[in-house]
């Protein structure tokens, strides 16, 4: 389900190869935001953690983080390693995404 007037916007540390950022969903007429952070490593980004407050939970607000973080890895190139429980579980949801799964480090 889809919010209305959802807005995400992405966070970067400095630098023009920044090593850690987040994404932000900002939910109309709330003050709570949502946020899924990433560190960096080589050409992947690794998502460690999706958080959502309850009060704009269940509304879709995760996956549209998890979207926009896969429609940047397709725009700008770089592979993403699902370390959040949730992340990695719609990765599985979406088979269209494998090629953008980054390699498991051993």
């Amino acid at each position: 389900m889809a919010i209305e007037g959802l807005e995400i916007t992405r966070h970067s540390g400095p630098g023009a190869a920044p090593v850690h950022g987040e994404y932000r969903a900002h939910v109309p007429g709330s003050d709570h935001v949502g946020r899924l952070t990433w560190k960096a490593r080589g050409n992947a980004r690794i998502a460690d953690h999706t958080l959502v407050p309850p009060e704009i939970g269940g509304r879709g607000v995760a996956a549209a983080l998890v979207e926009a973080l896969v429609a940047d890895a397709k725009a700008e190139g770089f592979t993403i390693e699902p370390q959040c429980s949730y992340v990695d579980a719609q990765f599985r949801r979406h088979p269209e995404w494998a090629a953008l799964r980054a390699p498991t480090a051993s």
